[in-house]
């Protein structure tokens, strides 16, 4: 059994404002921030710019083997790219980012 306000609505939880008509109002939402806004997508782009800065720095000197070859360093931004398509797939799986119009 449910009580009534004296405005004659049920009680109970409430899940969001209501309008003058009583009807709730919906709040307009985005799936999430925009890429741009988020940490992790500077730290990807640092993280790229590292590798291929390690890439270029670690050579052949005196012989020897170059430890640290363009395709290996393109594996691994290949790597990195997978990661951080995996991690925006998980923010957008459940969050929500509300929508103010600007």
């Amino acid at each position: 059994m449910t009580t009534a306000s004296p405005g004659g609505t049920p009680a109970g939880p409430r899940t969001g404002s209501t309008d003058v008509s009583g009807h709730g109002t919906r709040r307009p939402s985005t799936e999430t921030k925009s890429a741009l806004k988020t940490t992790e997508f500077f730290v990807y782009i640092a993280c790229v710019i590292a590798v291929l800065i390690a890439s270029m720095v670690v050579g052949t000197d005196d012989g020897h083997r170059d430890y640290f070859r363009a395709d290996m360093a393109w594996m691994y931004i290949v790597i990195l790219t997978f990661g951080y398509m995996i991690s925006r797939g998980l923010a957008k799986s459940g969050s929500r980012d509300h929508y103010d119009g600007s």
